[in-house]
């Protein structure tokens, strides 16, 4: 029961008080029933939900909703100064607090990593993406959170808390992705009661690898599905049940959707709602969010607007035909925003009807600024964005309609990124503003008595969780399940929620693949690296954060003194932290297979009716010398249909049989390598076998077999560099999207003879 923990857990800051008027005021918040200072305080009064009951909540043990967006920038939301409709976070910022000089890690896992564990991540392992297991020489890269840093579900679940995670995950590596696990690093094992979502850095929105707690799952058979409106559903029903069965124990809600990351995909109407907005260009819309930004206090009056980011054009430079597919990117993006947003809404009304919303603490925020992937003109094939092959605009014009839609994988172009970043310059993945200044929005109305305000304190990630826990008055335990816990690194921010000129901290150190930062007292160093160069020779900028937020004057020649005392005090935060050893890996993470993992083996086998694999977790071919063997039976020698497939219509390669055929199709993205037997295959048992030769880097000869007879071969000039897809092998069907437009429309061409393996070699 709530109650039974009221006094364990009465913050520190309110013991002195209890029971006064002074905490009765603070509890009561600032609904309309409380009280101005000199009134005397409003008795506490319970909620009620929609029939005027009481419920049995205690304020001190409130829900706590963490919602995070991936990829949005520090100004696409109206609070931070865009015309993009978000109204429901904008009424959660009118109802609680703005920071305006919020801080998280440049890319997503790390930023996820320290919000729930209250902790910098180098210091437990997720020094960057957990796509990246860097293996056991690198104990900063491992992809995965140290047991040695608890969880906010794991503490709160200690609590008596109802835990619940949905949407994305992207904390374990990528290589324990597998229906079979392991476990250890997957939501439930970290502290959750539930989960509902994906693994691995992002998903299809309409066609999503979902995971519904340890297990996967197909996508719901609805035509009108949509990842984000799913999501808010369960969660909406987690609500709901919690209110319904057992109103007097506290949740804690992790929110995590899969938007703004690539691929951008909403229904058509949301896009619609944008149409003519954009053909301004990106420079005037800039120029637009800044004057706002002012106006709203969300930057200095006296700050500058960052130029255009190198290899932005001038939207006055460009053609026509640029302008007209350009400006489809920002709409389908913007109407993606609207659409996350109308989700929001929908969880905050199933709070309000089952009376748990004025007892429930959001906080709100981004995991890093907006992403620069999809280069100069956009990317309609995130696939190729990833492994940086260009995309002709040509194509790209050709598909300006499909924007949005199942039928493109679609991220922006630089200057929409850009726009998104206003007023600062550069993106995700650098240690510019741009890629770690976010919006935070906490709302908590019985905790925060300020309304609509603005706070301009440096804050990290890692203060979030440490505030809750403050607000709690919850003590980090020493140990959680047998493993002693390492002590935060956050601050709490109660201090701000009454206070607008409280300090929270003075310093914060940043890196990223080599790339790295100190924020000290208002100033802020960058050494910025050039990959395979020795982390010597890096050169160090510096800029005056507090008089220069969007860092426009390098002060590094003209104050070398202070340059050096915060070279000095990086090396102490580094070594504190773990930051060391520094790999100055980028796409090449994608590389590493560490030989204490799954994915390191030589050979594979798989069945007929095992779960979809994500791809993070198969076989490791590329650049590399393999054969994949099939044994089949057809008695009726009539039977046809997919042996294998990983990836889709954007991506991947598959293995059928039709029409007594086997074919080979390897699917680059822009172009399609196909083998077709020279022979039909014999009625009953045969041998499917194709053999990829490595002949140069990231090319090789495809050579497909039957029974051990040569049968065809094709040359592939260039496979990818870095992941094949973003969807995972099948075996014995094609499922969400098909590989080959050959088999298009049929219902997933499951093979109707049977397969006895599928076994992969691999050359070491």
């Amino acid at each position: 029961m709530k109650s039974h923990y009221n006094v364990l857990r009465m913050p520190p800051w309110a013991k002195a008080a209890a029971f006064t008027s002074a905490l009765a005021l603070m509890l009561a918040g600032c609904g309309t029933n409380a009280a101005a200072p000199d009134q005397g305080a409003a008795p506490v009064k319970s909620p009620k939900n929609d029939e005027g009951q009481e419920t049995a909540q205690s304020a001190d043990d409130p829900n706590v909703v963490y919602i995070v967006l991936d990829d949005s920038g520090f100004s696409d939301l109206g609070s931070y100064g865009s015309e993009i409709k978000t109204p429901n976070l904008d009424k959660l910022a009118d109802n609680g607090l703005r920071y305006s000089n919020a801080h998280v890690a440049p890319v997503c896992s790390p930023t996820r990593a320290s919000l729930l564990t209250g902790r910098n991540s180098h210091s437990f392992g997720m020094a960057t993406v957990a796509n990246f297991d860097m293996g056991p020489d690198n104990p900063n890269k491992r992809g995965r959170i140290d047991p040695s840093a608890g969880t906010i579900a794991e503490v709160l679940k200690k609590q008596d808390y109802n835990t619940y995670a949905l949407g994305k995950w992207h904390l374990a590596p990528s290589h324990q992705a597998t229906a079979a696990g392991p476990y250890e690093n997957w939501p439930l094992q970290k502290g959750f009661d539930r989960f509902y979502g994906f693994l691995e850095d992002s998903t299809d929105q309409y066609k999503p690898e979902l995971v519904q707690d340890n297990s996967f799952i197909g996508t719901p058979d609805d035509p009108d599905y949509h990842f984000s409106e799913d999501i808010v559903r369960q969660a909406s029903q987690y609500v709901t049940d919690q209110a319904s069965f057992d109103p007097d124990t506290p949740f804690f809600l992790y929110l995590a959707f899969g938007a703004q990351h690539q691929p951008v995909q909403v229904p058509q109407k949301y896009i619609d709602q944008y149409d003519g907005v954009y053909d301004k260009g990106w420079d005037q819309i800039r120029k637009e969010r800044f004057e706002k930004q002012k106006e709203m206090g969300i930057i200095q009056e006296d700050a500058k607007l960052a130029p255009r980011n190198p290899g932005v054009p001038g939207w006055e430079s460009l053609s026509a035909e640029e302008k007209e597919a350009f400006a489809q990117f920002q709409q389908a993006y913007a109407g993606f925003l609207t659409h996350t947003d109308e989700q929001i809404g929908k969880l905050i009304h199933t709070l309000e009807r089952t009376g748990e919303l004025e007892d429930t603490m959001f906080v709100f925020l981004s995991d890093n600024g907006a992403s620069p992937m999809g280069k100069a003109t956009g990317s309609i094939n995130h696939t190729l964005a990833y492994n940086d092959i260009a995309e002709p605009f040509g194509t790209i014009y050709e598909s300006k309609d499909l924007i949005g839609s199942d039928q493109t994988k679609s991220e922006f172009p630089q200057g929409w990124a850009q726009a998104s970043n206003t007023p600062f310059k550069l993106y995700k993945s650098t240690m510019y503003e741009a890629g770690i200044r976010t919006p935070l929005i906490i709302s908590y109305p019985k905790g925060i008595q300020a309304k609509g305000e603005i706070r301009d304190q440096y804050v990290h990630v890692s203060d979030i969780t440490p505030t809750v826990y403050e607000l709690m008055g919850i003590d980090l335990p020493k140990e959680i399940d047998g493993v002693k816990q390492m002590k935060l690194h956050g601050k709490s921010l109660i201090p701000t929620f009454s206070d607008a000129a409280a300090e929270v901290r003075k310093t914060q150190y940043f890196e990223n693949n080599g790339q790295r930062a100190i924020y000290h007292d208002g100033w802020k160093a960058i050494a910025r690296h050039v990959p395979k160069t020795p982390y010597e020779e890096d050169v160090w900028e510096l800029y005056h954060i507090t008089e220069d937020p969007t860092e426009q004057v390098n002060l590094a020649e003209e104050n070398p003194k202070q340059l050096k005392k915060l070279q000095k005090l990086f090396e102490k935060e580094a070594k504190e932290y773990g930051v060391y050893p520094m790999t100055d890996i980028a796409g090449d993470g994608f590389l590493f297979t560490p030989e204490d993992s799954l994915r390191a083996k030589s050979k594979f086998v798989f069945y007929d009716g095992m779960s979809r694999l994500p791809e993070g977790a198969t076989p490791f071919i590329l650049n590399k010398s393999y054969s994949i063997t099939v044994p089949i039976d057809r008695p009726a020698g009539d039977e046809e249909g997919v042996l294998l497939a990983l990836g889709s219509t954007e991506s991947g390669y598959t293995l059928y049989v039709r029409d007594d055929k086997a074919v080979y199709e390897y699917n680059r993205g822009d172009s399609v390598y196909r083998i077709e037997s020279s022979q039909p295959l014999p009625d009953g048992k045969a041998e499917v076998k194709l053999d990829f030769e490595l002949t140069g880097e990231n090319s090789g000869t495809a050579n497909l077999l039957i029974d051990g007879k040569p049968s065809g071969s094709v040359d592939i000039e260039q496979t990818h560099r870095f992941k094949v897809s973003f969807e995972g092998l099948d075996v014995g069907h094609d499922s969400n999207y098909p590989v080959s437009k050959d088999y298009e429309g049929t219902d997933e061409f499951s093979f109707s003879g049977e397969i006895k393996k599928v076994v992969y070699q691999i050359q070491k």
